[in-house]
């Protein structure tokens, strides 16, 4: 659900938008009692009609000449992409301490309202927000003082990262554009990947929403950056007046709105390229959400209930590697008292600590699972339950270092997470970045064959194991030297 003023003129100060099951979303307007729903199955109006008397309920059947995909209920992808976009650049957080770093090389101001989520090319060291956490952990993590997002700061131990969460250019495309991880600037362009053109001419006339603007890089070891545009206004004649474009750049993700002649003048700029994907599952090959648990649009989409009782250094919903510490932050913003903190793994009680007062309580858990914690106050009620999993990665690579041109293998064990990919960085190439599914004869054989001649050039090759579990991903990194 997302407040629809200020951001847009002259609406009600209570209508909102909300987002539902089968893409069946609609408006709420409380205060006149009205719900508009925006149906396309035949089983949601059913439900509809369940709803209470006192609200006047107007069903908005969709116009056939809306294009859809093929599966019934779904925009199509381009829409789809957009409205991806900007949960992510239009969602709302607050510090609440001001030692949160930010990209600029400053920190995010305590008690100012921000909006999109920050930026930070965490790697394998933070998480991503969207791929690697939920929005909500992220938005939890933001109410803790005692968060991660407050006590690490990644600048100069990770290049181009600030907080622990965080997202970039790529990552945030690569989430709108549906795939299942992050795909780098670069491969945004004909040159590497299938389904992907020039757009023609190069201008607000011709573009067109989920239309990518890509900025090269200038030396092979340089950045280089991509935008999303994801709308287009047009007069009565047809003629483009304006163009949305969001993007993810420091300190958080932005948004802009250019005339048609401010968007061409963009274009112009830095040799940037207006491309258009005309096939999504050629551009995409085999990284895609379809298989995946994340990213997760449907939660991503949702404002969250944030625990005002105890959160996590990692936030809430989300997952640990097994051996790693947890801290628990008993804050009681409502100041309703605190007797006890209640650790449970699925029913099983692991540890119940007795409080006297808020304090941050630490512990290490060495049995994978499910968990849960809450508070008891003085008066026997219970606070909401933090949840969090104890997962374990092992990642085994040749003892040796390997050659470009042979076959070598990656082995790898899990327990209470499931693999799903083999994420392979070359320091040496930037084009060398390659993201192997896991298929479950690979994850049950417990390996994965990297063939010969996918890297192209000598050097160090990061290896990423990456693990997914339904409250978020885990990433285990271990590194390799490639010969020739």
């Amino acid at each position: 659900m997302s407040w629809l003023a200020p951001r847009f003129k002259d609406v009600p100060a209570d209508l909102v938008q909300t987002y539902a099951h089968l893409y069946n979303d609609g408006y709420l307007i409380p205060s006149l009692d009205l719900v508009f729903v925006r149906l396309r199955r035949s089983e949601v109006l059913t439900e509809v009609r369940k709803m209470n008397q006192r609200f006047l309920v107007f069903a908005l059947l969709l116009s056939p000449q809306i294009n859809w995909a093929d599966e019934p209920g779904k925009l199509d992808w381009q829409s789809r992409a957009a409205e991806q976009a900007r949960i992510l650049s239009e969602v709302k957080w607050t510090p609440v301490a001001d030692t949160m770093p930010n990209r600029q090389g400053g920190y995010f101001e305590k008690g100012r309202e921000y909006t999109g989520v920050p930026y930070s090319s965490v790697r394998s060291v933070g998480r991503y927000i969207g791929f690697d956490v939920s929005l909500r952990t992220f938005l939890a993590a933001v109410e803790n003082p005692q968060s991660v997002l407050y006590t690490e700061n990644l600048r100069g131990k990770v290049p181009n990262a600030a907080p622990y969460y965080g997202t970039v250019c790529s990552a945030f495309t690569s989430y709108a554009l549906q795939c299942g991880i992050w795909e780098v600037s670069r491969r945004h362009g004909p040159e590497v990947s299938q389904g992907i053109g020039l757009v023609q001419p190069q201008s607000a006339q011709a573009s067109g929403v989920g239309d990518v603007i890509y900025t090269p890089y200038t030396t092979l070891t340089s950045g280089s950056h991509v935008e999303i545009v994801t709308a287009v206004s047009r007069d009565k004649t047809g003629q483009v007046t304006s163009v949305r474009v969001d993007e993810s750049r420091p300190p958080t993700t932005k948004t802009t709105l250019r005339s048609a002649a401010s968007f061409d003048k963009h274009l112009a700029t830095g040799n940037k390229q207006l491309f258009r994907i005309t096939d999504l599952d050629a551009w995409r090959g085999g990284n895609r959400t379809d298989p995946l648990l994340f990213p997760n649009y449907s939660a991503d989409a949702v404002a969250p209930n944030i625990n005002r009782t105890l959160l996590l250094d990692l936030g809430d919903w989300v997952p640990y590697q097994k051996g790693q510490a947890v801290k628990f932050n008993v804050m009681d913003r409502d100041a309703l008292g605190v007797k006890s903190l209640n650790i449970r793994r699925g029913r099983e009680t692991v540890e119940e600590i007795p409080l006297d007062r808020p304090v941050v309580q630490q512990r290490t858990f060495t049995t994978s699972g499910n968990y849960t914690a809450h508070v008891v106050r003085p008066d026997g009620s219970k606070s909401p339950a933090c949840e969090f999993a104890v997962c374990d990665l092992e990642l085994r690579l040749p003892a040796e270092s390997v050659r470009l041109d042979r076959d070598w293998e990656v082995h790898f064990s899990s327990d209470n997470i499931k693999i799903i990919a083999v994420y392979l960085w070359n320091e040496a190439d930037s084009y060398g970045r390659h993201s192997l599914f896991v298929s479950d004869e690979q994850r049950q054989k417990g390996s994965v064959t990297i063939p010969a001649n996918l890297l192209k050039k000598p050097g160090t090759l990061q290896v990423w194991l990456i693990g997914e579990h339904p409250l978020g991903r885990l990433k285990l990194r271990k590194d390799l030297a490639i010969v020739e």
